[in-house]
């Protein structure tokens, strides 16, 4: 820290109790002078050869045969009335960062200039501060801070614009050339430390980071900080990131952990002020300098203390443009009255949609650039929807505990992202199945249209294990699952990844038999479905150990159904023969007195009684 002395003599001034101040002379005082409380005991001569504006109140004090003189409003109070007082009569007093405005506000106040005395005290404070503590990081930041209790005297001798001009420049010192201790709030380590002498160029790049300024700002106030904040991005040199950097750690320093210390009534004001500013002075690019974790953090704390909406709006435009950078625990933003939900919904779904209509314009813009690089780089092309995707698929299973979650809620945010974020819906069938468990009174009409919102063919083997074993899943769904496995299974031995079209048909017109209102689940069909996912296993287990399904002696060769278990084959011959053959058992499923040919093994009688879904799927 800089500092600076000024005069010769001892130090004669001494105390008698808290409010009188004296100084020791053989020579008897003659004039009392008050600052704030204080009575100061002095003499009259040293006094009037520094300050005009003592010389004006000696006089009118004189007039009135009163030896005591009031100063009222003294910026800096006693004590720097005392450092004004010792300077007059040529007394040691040191001047540094905490003292100099206090010393300088009060001279200002006295009047002590060059028309009255040459060298005077405002001349001598003015040379300490321009050549020396303006060029001092720390010691600017300090004074900086002291500013504040002497407004508006710091502010009409530009004290204030001083400092922070000081200190925006000198955030924009390239870092290689810094030679002062780059903070002062955290301490260096030994090879860290940047001296002027013994370092060599490389050393200093190494040691000093961009951002070796955000810390020792934060110790600011928010309206100062917000004018050092301006002015550093008026130069024009200060990378986004950076800025978004010093924002974040500003942020963290005074926004309280708790909830409750957030919205109390003394912090509310402060925290609603401190939040709007820091979204003001977000970087002006919007795609850069501040990650979408603290832009959503942000959010949550706006929304708390009450923040304008247009501000709000601003963070809502900032994160659309990277949701893929987000994490589940950063969407859940709480909801507000009147809204019953636990977190706000509504919210979230339009930063997605104002996502993907961003990725749309972008991709539009791309697509001729991206089909010249080829399939890869165009897959990679799509890397920030497929991570909205996986990350609305968090999301959802987050929010399905929520018992107030309406249907319509769940339906609008799976269908927010388009469907090529989505290749594979283990996520969403996840997120399906706790909306099940959470909501149990859903009608029948309702689970299938919640269970319609995934697409069996897109799970994966473990995911298609866990659904055919899912009682809370309508049946048809099951089916479904356990159909697509078996084709998949026997399309394997074929060509990895790839579905026969007689068995995408078959599928199709099992499902229009399905739809039919005649259909009664019984909970034995349920069951024996369900035991063939094992079975499965099994036998794709077979398969990836030898490379092939071990063949049954079965006679049906459709498309490699010969590859199933005796059991399952039984079961999706009847389910072939429902897509197959569907015209014909149209009609004879209507009068319910005919059934599939290979759907009765000899010595079964068909019964005209039993329900024409337990006659489709009954397994003998």
């Amino acid at each position: 820290m800089k500092f600076m002395k000024l005069g010769s003599k001892p130090d004669a001034f001494q105390a008698d109790g808290n409010s009188v101040r004296y100084v020791s002379s053989e020579l008897a005082t003659d004039v009392i002078i008050i600052v704030g409380g204080v009575k100061f005991y002095l003499h009259k001569f040293p006094l009037l050869s520094k300050s005009n504006r003592l010389q004006k109140l000696v006089v009118k004090a004189s007039e009135e045969n009163s030896d005591e003189i009031r100063l009222v409003d003294f910026p800096g109070g006693p004590k720097a009335f005392e450092i004004c007082a010792k300077f007059c009569y040529g007394m040691t007093v040191t001047l540094n960062a905490y003292n100099v405005v206090a010393a300088r506000c009060a001279a200002e106040y006295l009047e002590m200039t060059e028309d009255v005395d040459r060298g005077n005290l405002i001349f001598k404070i003015e040379v300490f501060l321009n050549s020396s503590v303006f060029r001092s990081w720390k010691d600017s930041i300090i004074v900086l801070q002291t500013t504040k209790s002497l407004l508006p005297w710091s502010e009409d001798l530009k004290v204030i614009g001083r400092c922070i001009d000081s200190i925006a420049s000198k955030t924009s010192v390239d870092p290689a050339n810094i030679s002062w201790s780059y903070t002062y709030n955290r301490k260096l380590a030994v090879p860290d430390k940047i001296i002027e002498d013994g370092m060599k160029l490389q050393e200093r790049i190494e040691s000093v980071p961009k951002d070796w300024w955000v810390e020792d700002i934060c110790e600011l106030e928010i309206d100062l900080y917000k004018r050092v904040m301006i002015a550093v991005k008026s130069k024009g040199r200060m990378d986004a990131n950076v800025i978004g950097e010093a924002l974040k750690t500003y942020a963290v320093r005074w926004l309280p952990d708790s909830l409750d210390a957030l919205v109390s009534d003394d912090h509310t004001r402060r925290n609603k002020s401190l939040v709007e500013t820091i979204i003001c002075l977000l970087p002006s690019d919007k795609g850069v300098g501040c990650s979408c974790s603290f832009l959503l953090k942000l959010l949550k704390v706006a929304i708390l203390v009450g923040a304008d909406d247009s501000q709000r709006e601003e963070l809502v435009k900032r994160i659309s443009l990277k949701l893929d950078e987000a994490s589940v625990n950063d969407l859940l933003i709480r909801a507000r009255s009147p809204q019953t939900t636990v977190y706000d919904v509504e919210l979230v779904q339009s930063i997605v949609k104002r996502f993907v209509l961003h990725e749309n314009r972008c991709q539009d813009l791309d697509i001729s650039e991206k089909n010249e690089k080829g399939t890869s780089d165009f897959i990679l092309g799509h890397g920030p929807l497929l991570k909205v995707g996986k990350l609305m698929d968090g999301y959802l299973a987050e929010i399905a505990h929520d018992p107030n979650l309406t249907l319509s809620s769940f339906n609008d945010i799976v269908q927010s992202t388009p469907e090529s974020a989505r290749p594979i819906h283990d996520g969403l069938y996840k997120a399906i199945d706790i909306y099940l468990k959470a909501h149990q009174n859903l009608t029948k009409s309702e689970r299938k249209k919640l269970c319609g919102l995934m697409d069996v063919k897109k799970l994966t083997m473990d995911a298609s294990m866990h659904a055919a074993q899912n009682d809370r899943l309508p049946l048809r769904v099951v089916v479904q699952v356990l159909f697509f496995e078996q084709v998949r299974a026997a399309a394997g031995a074929q060509a990895p990844n790839s579905i026969p079209r007689d068995a995408s048909q078959a599928m199709t017109n099992m499902d229009e038999e399905w739809e039919k209102p005649a259909i009664v689940r019984g909970p034995e069909s349920c069951k024996s479905l369900r035991r063939q996912m094992n079975q499965m296993k099994i036998k794709d287990e077979e398969f990836r150990k030898n490379g092939k399904l071990t063949k049954k002696g079965s006679k049906n060769s459709r498309s490699g159904v010969q590859l199933l278990p005796s059991r399952s084959r039984r079961m999706f011959d009847k389910l072939w023969a429902v897509g197959k053959k569907h015209g014909e058992n149209r009609s004879s499923e209507t009068s319910g007195s005919s059934q599939s040919p290979t759907s009765v093994a000899p010595g079964e009688t068909k019964s005209s009684g039993s329900s024409s879904r337990q006659r489709r799927h009954s397994i003998s």
